[in-house]
């Protein structure tokens, strides 16, 4: 399997899923930990793939999604974007339904 499968397979097989650096109980910059701790706050539980343990994927990640950094917040395999637009949108109180939707209804392909 092409590490591009793996990406679009691991996007596809989880409904929330965040590449960051590091791990939700040690983020590695700070973006990183501004998107877990909103993510956490929202409550609902989300899988997680550390880039910095995975070179690969860190590197052919921005070209199959179209965004350049890290983090990278996918819901239901849409790009929803990274530190900043995350806590947009919790600020807003949309990310906690956004999130309780993804985990409610079934991914479609």
């Amino acid at each position: 399997m092409s590490i591009e499968d793996t990406i679009r397979e691991q996007i596809a097989s989880h409904p929330i899923l965040l590449y960051m650096k590091g791990v939700p109980e040690m983020p590695q910059c700070g973006f990183s930990a501004k998107a877990v701790a909103a993510l956490q706050a929202a409550g609902v539980a989300f899988a997680y793939v550390n880039v910095l343990q995975a070179p690969s994927i860190r590197e052919k990640l921005p070209a199959i999604s179209q965004w350049p950094t890290f983090p990278q917040l996918f819901v239901k395999g849409e790009l929803i974007g990274g530190s900043d637009i995350i806590t947009e949108i919790a600020q807003k109180g949309e990310l906690k339904a956004l999130l309780e939707h993804a985990v409610a209804t079934p991914t479609t392909d």
